[in-house]
Formats: structure tokens, C-alpha cells, sequence
């Protein structure tokens, strides 16, 4: 999973050059899709300045781009790896 993680990082940096991450796991039923035994791993990208609270305060979410033109920037590096 670190692997991966490193990978995706990677990635993420070479298309859209953020200030940092947040990375993390979630783990356990309870923590992700309701299975038993479930593991799995974020990787977020940060920007100096971003609106991480956004949805929290105002209950909105900010997609700046379609989910399909991230894959397709993402997919071409991710293969590589």
C-alpha cells in the first residue's frame, strides 16, 4: 500500500504540482463501504490556500475538474508504474 501511495503521489505531482498531501488509511467496516475486514488508502493533493473547509462549513462541494478528465491525465502515469 505504501508502494501505491508513493505512486499516486507521484502522479498527482507531476499533473497538478500541489503544495503538499494528505494521505491516510481507513480501516475496519465502520470506516469505509460498511465490509468487514476493509482497508483503504487516501491520497489528496493540497494547495497553499485551498478550500478543504468548504464542505464543512458551508456543506458544498468543489470538483474543479470532470472525475473522467483526472483518470485520463492520471491513467497514462499510474500505468507506468
Amino acid at each position: 500500500m505504501m508502494d501505491l501511495a508513493r505512486s499516486l503521489e507521484a502522479a498527482l505531482k507531476s499533473v497538478y504540482q500541489p503544495d503538499g498531501f494528505n494521505v491516510g488509511f481507513n480501516l475496519g467496516e465502520c470506516a469505509g463501504a460498511g465490509v468487514a475486514g476493509h482497508l483503504h488508502l487516501h491520497v489528496v493533493p493540497r494547495w497553499t490556500g485551498d478550500s478543504n473547509m468548504v464542505s464543512v462549513l458551508s456543506q458544498t462541494r468543489i470538483i474543479p475538474e470532470a472525475l473522467e478528465s483526472t483518470f485520463d491525465k492520471l491513467r497514462p502515469l499510474l500505468q507506468k508504474r
